[in-house]
């Protein structure tokens, strides 16, 4: 089969100065992709900013022969979001691709966390993905093409002590990414999602260094490639880490119509065993899927 290229492309990848965006944004301009480097250049938990880290993996891609520009925006700024898609478009007149990358952490039990802390961590990872597919969605549709790729966590899918704030925001990017799949569809702009594990400099001291070795970020970039391609699938949470790929989904069971007259809380515990029976279990792919099922059942089908 032929290369995945991505020749007279333009991508924009936020949070690019390091890690995994840095790897995104190497591995696109190798394969063609003229790329907008973004990275606000601050500290771990947000704070500070610097724009050596992104100039300097654009004079890395510029080395390799390819094209790129560095963006020092916040992604959390809607105005430093639009001068970052504006000089994509001042560059190169197009955007094809968005890896929405940017992060920070703030980790501390739910007890101990300051509200400050909780909404500073979904301002940068829930609006600093809407912000940025926002600015460059009706280019998108005005092209009939666009690929967009959130970034979501384990945290966000299964729950991580201490991060209550990182995982309700890598949450939720996936219940945008979920709808804007179904709205950018006609337009042919197709909305994956990533759940990496990588050693970077968020998970440096999570982990001991022989399991780090094996989280190297050039390890998940082969599966975002693929994601972002125009052979890609929609709407499709990848885990990757380790050179593992795997696919994840919500699924929901059958499930059991109970009636409506005199229904209780227990007939529901005591149907409760195949209420939550799993076999026969499907993974829905819009709210009027599940509505449709609930009248199915309802009416006897």
């Amino acid at each position: 089969m032929a290369s995945i290229r991505f020749d007279g492309q333009v991508a924009i990848v936020t949070g690019a100065g390091g890690g995994l965006g840095r790897q995104h944004a190497l591995e696109l301009a190798r394969r063609g992709a003229k790329v907008v480097v973004n990275d606000l250049g601050g500290a771990r938990d947000g704070s500070g900013g610097s724009s050596a880290a992104a100039e300097a993996v654009v004079a890395e891609i510029k080395a390799l022969g390819g094209e790129a520009i560095a963006n020092g925006s916040s992604v959390a700024d809607e105005a430093g979001v639009a001068l970052m898609v504006k000089h994509a478009m001042d560059a190169w007149g197009r955007i094809d691709i968005l890896i929405c990358n940017a992060g920070v952490l703030r980790d501390k039990s739910f007890g101990k966390m300051e509200m400050g802390d909780f909404e500073f961590v979904i301002d940068v990872h829930l609006m600093g993905t809407v912000m940025p597919v926002k600015a460059c969605w009706e280019i998108m549709k005005a092209q009939n093409y666009g690929r967009i790729l959130v970034t979501s966590s384990s945290s966000g899918l299964y729950g991580n002590f201490g991060q209550t704030n990182y995982s309700s925001a890598k949450l939720g990017v996936i219940g945008f990414a979920n709808t804007i799949r179904l709205e950018g569809a006609k337009n042919n702009i197709i909305i994956n999602g990533l759940a990496p594990c990588a050693a970077t400099r968020m998970t440096e001291d999570l982990m001991p260094a022989e399991v780090l070795e094996k989280l190297k970020p050039e390890y998940v970039s082969p599966g975002v490639m693929y994601l972002v391609s125009e052979e890609a699938p929609n709407g499709v949470i990848l885990s990757a880490g380790a050179g593992v790929f795997a696919v994840a989904a919500m699924y929901e069971t059958e499930g059991v119509y109970l009636g409506e007259g005199g229904l209780s809380a227990e007939e529901v515990r005591d149907n409760w065993g195949r209420i939550s029976d799993t076999t026969g279990m499907k993974h829905l792919t819009s709210a009027g899927e599940q509505t449709g099922k609930f009248i199915r059942k309802a009416t006897g089908g």
